[in-house]
């Protein structure tokens, strides 16, 4: 029955996937507003699909420009973060490649990133602070991989520069960076633990499809996102201090979720 339901759900998916697929495409190539949107109605309609139930911790912020600082477990963030608000993601140029993903990333209106490439670092943080300074609210998954779920890896500090170069892109004096917790609690109702959260955590030397179809056929996943204080950043503030302060923040909201100490009065369920 689980076969059958995934088999459902994949075909369901791509007729939504192929119905978004015109619009975005046309919308991006004439710079419509509406390009911002298209990609959160597939989001929604994926994690519809697929049973994830994200609870929602705060709410990000309004501020602009705003960068997005959060952890990474898995493929899943994006679809998770993805059906809450309109935003786009910085992500390593590797994945531009990737069969139907790099697609879905292009379309969402990814930054890519060489990470073997010190020089192209500045390029990106370039790219990045023009975005955030148009009102993108931009996504750095500031570990610079994923991780098995259980733990927050260290902040790389390189492109959390992107929020000093939007404030000299734009007209802004101050731009403002949030950290971000997303932790996956919850696997067809009942705790997670650190066991099974290896069944929604994609890293290492994990092969993609296998992992994705797993997931698909299980469904029933419990996600919680915490939302810090958005940090007023100005130019004199301290690149890899403010990293540091994020990377304790996240760690700090990530382990709460695990433990299930989040007040329950300040949850919001993304239907």
């Amino acid at each position: 029955m689980a076969t059958v339901r995934a088999v459902c759900i994949i075909a369901a998916l791509t007729i939504v996937t192929l119905a978004l697929i015109p619009p975005q495409w046309v919308a991006m190539k004439l710079g419509w507003p509406v390009q911002r949107q298209f990609p959160l109605l597939w989001h929604k309609a994926a994690s519809r699909l697929i049973g994830l139930r994200v609870h929602q911790h705060g709410q990000m912020a309004s501020e602009r420009p705003l960068l997005v600082t959060a952890n990474h477990c898995s493929w899943l963030d994006i679809v998770v973060l993805g059906c809450t608000k309109p935003l786009s993601f910085i992500a390593k140029s590797e994945v531009a490649g990737w069969p139907i993903f790099g697609l879905f990333a292009k379309l969402q209106r990814t930054v890519f990133v060489n990470r073997q490439r010190r020089s192209d670092t500045g390029r990106v943080a370039q790219e990045v602070a023009k975005r955030m300074a148009q009102g993108d609210a931009m996504v750095l998954f500031a570990e610079g991989t994923s991780s098995n779920g259980n733990e927050v890896l260290p902040f790389r500090s390189a492109l959390v520069g992107a929020v000093h170069h939007a404030m000299n892109v734009g007209d802004e004096e101050v731009a403002y960076v949030q950290p971000l917790s997303i932790a996956y609690t919850r696997l067809q109702g009942m705790p997670m633990g650190r066991f099974w959260r290896a069944h929604v955590a994609w890293y290492g030397d994990m092969e993609l499809a296998g992992h994705l179809w797993s997931v698909i056929k299980e469904g029933g996943l419990d996600v919680d996102l915490t939302w810090g204080t958005p940090v007023p950043i100005e130019k004199a503030t301290n690149r890899k201090r403010l990293t540091r302060d994020l990377e304790e923040q996240v760690r700090g909201m990530t382990i709460e979720a695990l433990q299930g100490n989040l007040p329950k009065q300040q949850e919001q369920v993304q239907a």
